[in-house]
């Protein structure tokens, strides 16, 4: 299987933390040039540390296209839609507009902004990869998270539309959703949950792991494998779907 992703350049956004972070460790490995993006000097600062002389570059979400322009002269293989927060945990009467906006603009207007900047590049390249991470709370309810799961059913919206117009410039597009995936980000989700149904922290955890048939949270790692896959010369007849990395979730609640 051809994994290898030898000097393609590489867009993730939020790629400093979390997912994102597993995934540029991902394409490094691969062999790819990485450019990331993040809201938070800590944790760019970090990631720095981390990869050291590795082939990653660095900024700020909002000077990121001006960065690549003189960085990699307008070249783009790979765009990875990483960044998205989890909003608020409250019943849709108690779920304030703010809290609503706040969420669709990071996780269904990020992506679309990236992309409508991204395109060009990737059709001047012949052709590339962009890949949306969405949910599996984009294809079942999630009780609690009303902003959450619409945004992410958004971004598999998204995804098959774009498959459809960016086809025939030879890029494909495609969507990861992830289950509950271990972590911090996790647990405090786990928390939210808890207090919001009034149990305690660990029976929430054993009560969400009970509706997944593998009864374990998922990696990081497992996201970045997915992601990997579809972007290198194994994923290239692969186009418009939305795959599940999730051990099965049989319901959210």
């Amino acid at each position: 299987m051809d994994l290898n992703l030898k000097d393609q350049k590489v867009i993730v956004t939020a790629g400093a933390q979390g997912i994102g972070l597993a995934i540029t460790a991902a394409f490094v490995e691969a062999g790819a040039h990485v450019h990331i993006c993040d809201v938070s000097e800590d944790f760019l600062a970090s990631a720095r540390a981390r990869f050291g002389h590795a082939p990653v570059s660095y900024s700020r979400t909002d000077a990121m296209f001006a960065d690549l322009a003189q960085r990699w002269s307008g070249r783009l293989d790979v765009l990875v839609n990483n960044a998205g927060i989890a909003g608020p945990t409250l019943p849709v009467e108690e779920v304030a507009l703010s809290g609503w906006d706040q969420t669709l603009a990071v996780n269904l207007t990020g992506p679309f902004l990236c992309t409508r900047r991204a395109v060009p590049l990737l059709k001047k390249n012949g052709g590339g990869a962009i890949v949306n991470i969405s949910s599996v709370a984009g294809r079942l309810g999630f009780a609690l998270r009303t902003p959450y799961s619409a945004s992410k059913y958004g971004v598999i919206g998204l995804t098959e539309t774009w498959a459809i117009e960016l086809g025939p410039a030879n890029i494909r597009v495609n969507a990861v959703l992830p289950g509950i995936v271990e972590g911090a980000r996790q647990e405090r989700i786990v928390a939210a949950k808890a207090a919001a149904y009034g149990i305690g922290h660990e029976e929430m955890r054993q009560r969400l792991l009970s509706r997944v048939s593998l009864r374990k949270m998922v990696t990081a790692q497992d996201i970045a494998n997915q992601v990997i896959f579809l972007c290198s010369p194994a994923g290239a007849s692969i186009s418009g779907q939305s795959l599940s990395v999730c051990g099965n979730v049989e319901v959210l609640g």
